[in-house]
């Protein structure tokens, strides 16, 4: 069966995944990505280094995130939503947003890639300059959600 989400189950989607994609354009180029994030309910708050996604959306900062969630080929969500770019610069809000994020991440379980062997060390990049990461958020503006389930299987 497939089927629209209604709202409430949207939000639900958004609520529990912690990966989604964000699709960005400039010129005629669309740059999709996926990032890792969390949702307040009004923002999806992300963060990271200068690159390309962050160049694309401060100059456009109309942009679309997908989220799903998929048990199989037959039971699926999927939200798309589109909303607007922007950099959080206040430091008690980076720090706000920062908080949010890492208590949402620490609460999921890491992978065993995340972490060196005990017996061998970690190997770390260095710089002559310091990185300062970008976090932003996306303000959700408009939300659409599908789904498919096949027989009595739940998600």
């Amino acid at each position: 069966m497939l089927g629209i989400l209604k709202p409430e189950e949207i939000e639900e989607v958004l609520l529990q995944a912690t990966v989604g994609r964000i699709g960005c354009c400039k010129e005629g180029k669309t740059y999709v990505v996926p990032i890792n994030y969390v949702y307040d309910g009004k923002y999806v708050i992300a963060h990271s280094v200068e690159g390309e996604k962050i160049f694309l959306m401060r100059n456009n900062p109309l942009v679309c995130f997908e989220v799903e969630q998929i048990k199989d080929n037959c039971n699926w969500k999927t939200v798309i939503s589109w909303g607007s770019y922007h950099e959080i610069t206040d430091e008690r809000e980076r720090y706000e947003a920062m908080k949010l994020f890492v208590e949402r991440m620490m609460k999921l379980k890491v992978s065993t890639t995340a972490h060196p062997p005990e017996n061998k060390p970690a190997r770390h990049l260095t710089t002559k300059q310091t990185v300062r990461a970008v976090i932003y958020r996306i303000l959700l503006t408009e939300k659409t959600g599908r789904f498919e389930k096949e027989g009595n299987d739940s998600m």
